[in-house]
């Protein structure tokens, strides 16, 4: 019964993916963004820390949006019973800081366009990088959490489901059934999620406060498969807490991942509580998707061969300087002086050559 119940559920919820074509939906990273309709919403930008201790996994993730949508829905597969509740955004902070690449000066002697005399002005570059009787809707659990009202589902009576979205303002056409069925094979759950600000009236922009999704997991999966549906190109950061330096098992249909960090650390709180205390090996991780549509699963990581440590580093070129003046400035001086200096030898041996004997 289960196996026939979940696909009516994520049809009814992923269905709203196309539900205009004057405001289509974006998908992102893990899951399905939805927009109430008539508005627009766009995920800018989405951040996301996974921690696997081989037994749990636990997925922090912060959206940055903008349009004009003032209420959305997003819905992630999961898959086994998950919790949430609202993480802390100084994690994001104390991530960055520790990723960030080492910065290194390379110097130059001669000047180049952007060195005087050329021009005044200095060139340097700037470094890269969720009543009676059972309930019908099948919710096992549900909160407010800031601006979130998060619904928890299993199996669940599709009309029932369908009377719930409608009623917080959600079309429902009856297609869209494809991109969910491997989850539904798979017996997954879903978190749903309405988003609205706490006033009413202002729309969905900036960043929303970040969500932690916790769930039992013998492997680590991220899901990605949802984002097949976004209609422009996608991008995936992602931060890795385990045991060892991970890496993608492939790419799924994405660029080549790029790994930006790898290292072994001691986490401070907020991002302590991740790892309960514990020093992690944490692994940064970016990939681009051109082409959405070519996504063909979720992403498994797994363990590398070595726990091989890895920063970027990121040069900034400057003229070389003696004491604030560039060195070619002097070191032209003293070539200029040599050049005389040999000049007025070479017309003294000249003239002593050819001067008439006394």
């Amino acid at each position: 019964m289960k196996s026939r119940r979940i696909p009516a559920l994520l049809l009814a919820l992923l269905a709203t993916q196309a539900a205009s074509l004057i405001s289509p939906a974006y998908a992102c990273g893990c899951g399905a963004m939805i927009p109430a309709g008539g508005a627009s919403l766009g995920v800018e930008r989405e951040t996301s820390v996974v921690r696997w201790d081989g037994r749990t996994e636990q997925i922090v993730m912060r959206f940055t949006v903008g349009g004009d949508a003032r209420r959305a829905a997003w819905i992630m597969p999961v898959p086994t019973r998950a919790s949430v509740d609202l993480a802390d955004a100084e994690v994001f902070t104390q991530l960055s800081r520790l990723t960030a690449p080492e910065r290194r000066t390379r110097h130059y002697f001669l000047p180049r366009s952007g060195d005087w005399p050329f021009d005044s002005v200095d060139g340097a570059a700037a470094g890269a990088a969720p009543g009676a009787g059972a309930p019908a809707v099948g919710v096992v659990g549900r909160e407010r959490l800031g601006a979130f009202d998060v619904a928890r589902l299993t199996a669940t009576d599709p009309a029932a489901l369908r009377g719930w979205l409608e009623a917080n303002g959600f079309s429902l056409p009856d297609t869209l059934t494809t991109e969910v069925k491997p989850y539904v094979d798979q017996g997954w759950e879903y978190v749903a999620v309405r988003l609205a600000p706490q006033d009413e009236g202002r729309p969905l922009r900036g960043d929303l406060d970040p969500l932690r999704i916790r769930f039992d997991s013998d492997r680590l999966v991220y899901p990605m498969r949802l984002s097949r549906m976004a209609r422009t190109p996608q991008s995936l950061g992602l931060y890795v807490l385990a045991d060892h330096r991970m890496e993608p098992a492939s790419a799924i249909g994405g660029a080549e991942p790029e790994v930006t960090f790898a290292g072994r650390i001691t986490p401070q709180q907020p991002l302590a509580s991740l790892t309960d205390g514990r020093e992690a090996f944490l692994t940064a991780i970016e990939q681009r998707f051109p082409h959405p549509a070519r996504i063909d699963g979720d992403h498994e990581l797994r363990a590398t061969a070595a726990d091989t440590p890895y920063r970027r580093v990121v040069y900034r070129d400057r003229i070389l300087e003696i004491g604030g003046v560039p060195a070619w400035l002097p070191a032209l001086g003293a070539a200029l002086a040599a050049t005389a200096a040999a000049a007025a030898a070479w017309l003294r041996r000249r003239n002593a050559r050819t001067a008439p004997p006394v």
